[in-house]
């Protein structure tokens, strides 16, 4: 191993240890990142030290540790700097304000999607998806319409390591059959689910788009179709088109103004 590929290593390893702390398990000790981690004790700790020094893990007590503070402030710089999530600003009230529930705004984060923006209509419930969730990239409206505008390189490399849960998806058993799925879904521009997550849920999804046409995230709302009868369905995919439109022309002016920085999928 050349000393780049050991740097690489040991730097891949060392951000392993942050995907350990979980809402289920937020405080490990020592001993136990050891374990996880299958390194020696001497390595473990070098790792363990630097997120500290970082910021990116603190000390809750003797030999233990949780996420640290400076999340809190990558998070808050995010909120202030995030090219997708600014070009949303009023656009996700607006939606609430017509649909009547919450709305979401996604984006692709490796082989799956990340809510990074809401905003919540009264009463909405607690466990609803919201910002820093992952979930499926092959299933509920916000992924499916983020999928089936990924450009194709991508999706070339996604569909050999996913044929399986694609598959369980309904979105094809074969290649073919996938690209056929997601064309049907690009020619419509919007896609909408019943009860994938929850039973008589309906989902509406639109995606946010580059210049290239390629997805950069997607925005989505979703209700129980039983409680809110009063939501017509046409009604609520044009809102959510047009706030999808809204965002992506807005995120295309400034790319192309002056000085303006390239936004780029994730």
């Amino acid at each position: 191993m050349t000393v780049v590929e050991e740097g690489a290593s040991s730097l891949a390893k060392t951000f392993q240890i942050l995907d350990l702390f979980t809402e289920a398990e937020p405080v490990w000790s020592t001993a136990a990142i050891i374990d996880a981690l299958d390194a020696t004790r001497s390595t473990a700790y070098r790792y363990i030290k630097a997120l500290h020094d970082a910021g990116l893990l603190a000390s809750v007590q003797n030999g233990s540790y949780s996420l640290g503070p400076r999340i809190i402030e990558m998070d808050l710089n995010l909120r202030l700097t995030d090219p997708l999530l600014l070009a949303s600003h009023g656009v996700l009230e607006d939606l609430v304000e017509q649909i009547g529930h919450s709305a979401l705004l996604c984006t692709a984060y490796r082989d799956s999607v990340l809510c990074i923006g809401e905003f919540r209509a009264p009463n909405s419930p607690a466990n609803r998806f919201t910002r820093g969730q992952r979930r499926s990239l092959f299933q509920g409206a916000v992924s499916k319409v983020i999928l089936a505008y990924l450009p194709h390189y991508r999706l070339k490399a996604i569909y050999p390591r996913q044929a399986g849960d694609i598959d369980e998806a309904g979105l094809g058993s074969t290649w073919k059959e996938f690209r056929t799925t997601l064309g049907d879904i690009k020619k419509r521009g919007y896609h909408v689910t019943h009860g994938e997550f929850n039973p008589g849920v309906i989902g509406v999804a639109a995606p946010v788009l580059s210049n290239q046409r390629t997805a950069l995230g997607s925005v989505g709302v979703a209700w129980a179709e039983h409680e809110r009868q009063d939501i017509h369905l046409e009604r609520a995919i044009e809102a959510v088109k047009d706030a999808a439109a809204t965002i992506s022309g807005r995120l295309m002016q400034e790319e192309a103004g002056p000085g303006a920085a390239t936004v780029a999928a994730r």
